[in-house]
């Protein structure tokens, strides 16, 4: 027996059009602040993006125990953050800490809930917010040094560059199809992945961190790295907003007709989240 792909309310504007417009702004706000305000300003940028992030998943994605779900993820958020800012030597190794006790909070505060509906289904929701929080919080680890804002710089241009040119060109585009249901299509992917790698070699030509060469790898793996996770975002967006059918359709909440506004907070903070470790370890090895 077959089941048919979700059919999802947006349009294809509302998929793609604040996506992108909410890309370009995140992106400005992580490199305009730094440059501002120093680590303070990365700080604050990175704190912003992962409390909004918390907010907008525990809200679209219906996580059962909304106060204490929120509670948990922005702990997690500031207790990351914490953990990179204020040791003199910072070790990414300490993030390991942060998840350890937010995976043990967000076992008992599910368990404490009255009734445990959805229990598996609400802790899984938490786990994966824990873990985008800590992935983005090692951004504040790649800007500690000169060099390592140069290659924050590339990262970061390279995954906006992914993001508005991929919902852009599936706006118009959305061929080959990837998945039923899901407006994204294989030109956009490979378009995305192309423009990530010439910004990381144009952002590159601004600093002294990264040579010609070095800057293409950066922008490959960031580019392909952020790519895909923008795909899987899109399924998040298609899974939430999809019409419902049977009974579903009376159980479903008008509230839950707002979060359009919240979804591109989604589809831009999990591309960066995912990206942000990676680019760390580029640093390592390049």
């Amino acid at each position: 027996m077959t089941t048919a792909a979700p059919t999802s309310r947006l349009t294809a504007r509302e998929h793609h059009l604040p996506a992108a417009a909410f890309a370009a702004l995140a992106v400005a706000l992580l490199v305009g602040l730094p440059e501002v305000l120093g680590q303070t300003g990365r700080l604050a940028a990175v704190l912003v993006l992962q409390l909004g992030l918390v907010l907008c998943w525990v809200l679209v994605t219906g996580v059962q125990g909304f106060a204490g779900s929120l509670t948990v993820g922005a702990g997690a958020a500031v207790a990351a953050d914490l953990a990179l800012v204020l040791p003199e030597d910072p070790e990414v190794g300490a993030l390991l800490a942060v998840l350890g006790v937010g995976f043990l909070a967000a076992v008992l505060q599910q368990m404490m809930r009255r009734p445990r509906h959805e229990l598996v289904a609400s802790l899984s929701g938490v786990v994966l917010v824990l873990v985008a929080v800590a992935s983005l919080a090692t951004l504040l680890l790649l800007g500690r040094t000169d060099a390592g804002s140069d290659r924050a710089l590339v990262a970061l241009v390279a995954v906006g560059a992914v993001l508005v040119v991929g919902h852009l060109v599936d706006l118009v585009l959305p061929r080959p199809r990837l998945a039923d249901g899901v407006p994204r299509g294989l030109v956009s992917l490979v378009l995305a992945v192309l423009a990530g790698v010439a910004a990381a070699f144009l952002a590159a030509r601004t600093g002294e961190a990264l040579d010609a060469q070095r800057s293409v790898v950066h922008g490959v793996v960031i580019g392909g790295v952020a790519a895909l996770t923008a795909l899987v975002a899109s399924y998040v967006v298609v899974e939430t907003t999809a019409e419902p059918v049977g009974d579903a359709a009376d159980e479903r909440s008008d509230d839950q007709r707002s979060s359009p506004w919240l979804l591109p907070v989604i589809q831009v903070a999990l591309p960066i989240a995912a990206c942000a470790p990676v680019a760390l370890a580029l640093q390592s090895v390049l």
